[in-house]
């Protein structure tokens, strides 16, 4: 009979008022018996420890050598929009100034992030990471970003009126144009950057397909990418078509940047998260508990 009290107040979820009726005995046999269940072993009561926030930061740091981590507890409606607090702590922190400069890139948790709202932090200069893309998508926007960035942190705005991917040809074309040419050398004098972490299209062509080149919609050996430039989970880049055109932030300048922020939220992201740092190009993570604990349980 033990097993049947057991299994009808643990896995059936009865009362035990309901297991005395239905079994035809009293609720004081039926509370004795439950006792015995737990002494004998038979049902065996574990509470997990779950670690907080705070310890999720500090494991995050010491496992992967990250300069610093932030995680937040939020539910998973609204979480990208919850990293916006922790993201301008960790820019107010790295001693933004006059003349600062902060780079962005592109994608949905950046976009929520920017939406939600930064610091104010007069006088910091705010540049794409990237040239712009010519698709409608809201999270694309990148010369938006850099715009509201800077409206919100009370700084000034240097855009990048080129496409991220030109021909050979134009490239050279748009690089020697002045304005152009002075913006994209702040990525030469980074502070600062904050990044998406991005899943190739081949592992989730929902991202935006029509956007990708078709080499790099054959990646499917890639972890993820960070402004295009893709690696695998082990961190080694990973070459395409194209990518020698690329008007971006070069893996060299977000390495010799003494904060990039990578934002990312989502177990399916753990092995392009693990790519990002392991490849230098971010050093600080911003992510939920879910995901954080997703990736500590990968290792």
């Amino acid at each position: 009979m033990l097993h049947t009290v057991a299994k009808l107040h643990y896995e059936a979820d009865l009362s035990q008022v309901e297991i005395a009726r239905r079994l035809n005995v009293s609720a004081a046999t039926i509370s004795r018996l439950l006792r015995r269940a737990r002494e004998e072993g038979i049902v065996r009561i574990e509470i997990p420890d779950i670690a907080t926030p705070e310890e999720l930061n500090q494991k995050l740091v010491e496992a992967l050598g990250l300069k610093q981590a932030a995680v937040v507890d939020a539910p998973e409606t609204g979480v990208m929009a919850a990293l916006a607090s922790p993201v301008g702590a960790l820019l107010r922190d790295a001693g933004l100034k006059q003349d600062s400069v902060l780079a962005i890139g592109w994608g949905r948790a950046v976009r929520e992030v920017i939406q939600a709202g930064l610091p104010s932090l007069p006088g910091v200069l705010t540049v794409p990471a990237t040239g712009g893309m010519q698709q409608s998508a809201p999270h694309f926007q990148i010369n938006e970003f850099v715009r509201l960035a800077a409206e919100q942190m009370s700084g000034t705005p240097h855009f990048i009126h080129a496409p991220y991917l030109p021909s050979p040809e134009s490239r050279e074309a748009f690089l020697s144009d002045p304005i152009i040419q002075e913006n994209v050398a702040l990525w030469g004098r980074l502070d600062a950057a904050l990044v998406g972490i991005g899943l190739t299209h081949a592992v989730d062509p929902a991202l935006g397909a029509s956007s990708a080149t078709p080499n790099e919609l054959a990646l499917a050996h890639a972890a993820g990418d960070v402004v295009r430039h893709y690696f695998d989970v082990s961190g080694h880049p990973v070459p395409w078509d194209g990518e020698d055109r690329l008007i971006a932030v070069s893996p060299e300048q977000l390495r010799a940047t003494p904060l990039v922020i990578g934002v990312a939220v989502s177990a399916n992201k753990v092995p392009a998260i693990l790519g990002a740092i392991r490849a230098g190009l971010i050093n600080a993570l911003v992510t939920d508990v879910r995901t954080a604990q997703a990736v500590l349980d990968s290792l």
